[in-house]
C-alpha cells in the first residue's frame, strides 16, 4: 500500500482526547490514536501533531465565564495543550513510536522549543513531532497553529480530526437533516461560516493552497484510510 501523502499535520482537539468523559484525558482514546498513528508511520508517512487543550481549559470560553483577561485565559489554554501533548507522547512511545514534543512557550524541562529545522529533521528520522502551546500568542487558536506549522514544514495536507463524519450544513448531532459535504472550496467554508476550522486558519490554507481533510476520528482506521487516499470525510481545497 502506497500513501497518498508523505508528510501530514494531524490536528487533534483537546475534546478528542476526553472520549466519553466530561473532561480530562481518556487513556483508551489515547491508545487508539497512538495505534492509528503507528499504522501510518509504518507506511513511511511523516507525522506531526498539533493538539488543543479544550478538555482541560478553553481560553476564549473561560475568559467570559470567569470574567478573566482574555490573554491570561489563552495562556492557560496553551499550558493545557502541553499536558495533552505529554500524554500523547507517553502513549505513543508505549506502542513503540519515537516522539519529540516541541513547544511555542519555552519550558526546557518538559519539551524542546519549537525550531523549524529541528522539527523537519525529527520528521525525516520518522519521529512524530507533537506541537504544543499553539502559536505561543494569545488570540490565536490551535487551528491557526496547525495551519502555520503545516506551511512551515511543507506538509502535504492537514487532517482535522473530529467526532463526526465530515463537514455538514448544520450540526448533525442536533439536526438529522444536516447535509454532509464530500468536498468544499475554502471560500465556501468562509462564506457559509461552516465549523471546519477558524477563519484565520482557513484563510492561511487558502492563500497557500494547503488542502484540509475533515474526518471522524472515532472510527478506528480512518487516519490510515485518509492517508491512503480513500474518500473519507470532507476535503476542503
Amino acid at each position: 500500500m502506497k500513501a497518498k501523502y508523505k508528510r501530514i499535520v494531524l490536528k487533534l482537539s483537546g475534546e478528542a482526547l476526553q472520549g466519553d468523559k466530561r473532561h480530562g484525558i481518556d487513556q483508551d482514546v489515547c491508545f487508539s490514536i497512538a495505534r492509528q498513528i503507528k499504522e501510518i508511520i509504518e507506511l513511511n508517512v511523516e507525522v506531526a501533531l498539533v493538539v488543543g487543550g479544550g478538555n482541560i481549559f478553553r481560553g476564549g470560553v473561560n475568559s467570559k465565564i470567569f470574567d478573566m483577561d482574555r490573554s491570561v485565559a489563552d495562556y492557560m489554554g496553551m499550558l493545557a495543550t502541553v499536558i495533552n501533548g505529554l500524554a500523547l507522547q507517553d502513549t505513543l512511545e508505549k506502542v513503540g513510536v519515537p516522539t519529540r514534543v516541541q513547544t511555542a512557550i519555552q519550558m526546557h524541562q518538559v519539551a524542546e522549543p519549537y525550531i523549524k529545522r529541528k522539527a523537519i529533521r525529527h520528521l525525516e528520522k520518522k519521529r512524530v513531532v507533537i506541537f504544543v502551546a499553539g502559536t505561543g500568542n494569545p488570540y490565536f487558536t490551535t487551528d491557526t497553529a496547525a495551519a502555520l506549522r503545516a506551511m512551515e514544514l511543507n506538509a502535504d495536507v492537514i487532517l482535522k480530526a473530529t467526532k463526526v463524519a465530515g463537514v455538514y450544513s448544520a450540526d448533525p448531532l442536533k439536526n438529522k437533516s444536516a447535509k454532509k459535504f464530500s468536498s468544499l472550496k475554502y471560500i465556501d467554508v468562509l462564506k457559509k461560516q461552516l465549523r471546519v476550522m477558524d477563519a484565520t486558519s482557513i484563510s492561511l490554507c487558502m492563500d497557500n493552497k494547503l488542502p484540509i481533510v475533515v474526518f471522524d476520528l472515532t472510527r478506528h482506521g480512518n487516519i490510515k484510510r485518509v492517508v491512503l487516499g480513500e474518500k473519507v470525510g470532507t476535503l476542503v481545497k
